[in-house]
């Protein structure tokens, strides 16, 4: 039996960063993409059902991640493993990954590579919006017919008599 992926029992966000960071500094810095002016920045990271969600913004890069959470143990998975996760904000498929220092990992990436125009400032606003967003429920418009077909757009909504 393979060995498994041990929780974090403390949030992973100075693992996280450390372990970018290693990779920016060594891997990345040349390439035409990175974004020297963004930084390295664990977002957001919380506990939801016993594992550890947040954001992860690189001068490359912005995923939604998930890492296990304290006293959880991962099967091991092959690296580019697709899964897909029901999240209060809706499903969301993510990709096995794993770096030093961090174990195994999931993410789903959210914008890469990352514009030139964008502002550090933003970018991580954005990371921990997103982070937010992705635990939170959907909004639905309960004025829209819950069946959207053609129909159901042509219909006037239904009025109640006078004075009742």
């Amino acid at each position: 039996m393979l060995p498994g992926i041990n929780g974090f029992t403390h949030n992973p966000s100075a693992s996280l960063e450390e372990a970018f960071q290693a990779v920016a500094q060594t891997q990345m810095r040349q390439l035409p993409f990175y974004r020297a002016h963004i930084p390295v920045r664990a977002c957001g990271f919380q506990l939801f059902e016993h594992q550890w969600l947040g954001c992860m913004l690189t001068p490359w890069m912005l995923s939604l991640m998930v890492l296990p959470g304290p006293g959880e143990i991962w099967p091991t998975r092959a690296i580019g493993e697709k899964l897909a996760l029901a999240l209060p904000c809706g499903n969301v498929r993510f990709t096995v990954g794993e770096m030093d220092g961090c174990g195994q990992y999931l993410a789903s990436s959210l914008m890469s590579p990352l514009q030139k125009h964008n502002a550090a400032d933003t970018m991580i606003m954005l990371a921990e919006q997103t982070a937010r967003m992705a635990l939170s429920l959907p909004v639905v418009d309960s004025t829209q017919p819950e069946n959207p077909g053609r129909r159901a757009f042509f219909r006037m909504p239904a009025r109640s008599p006078e004075g009742a």
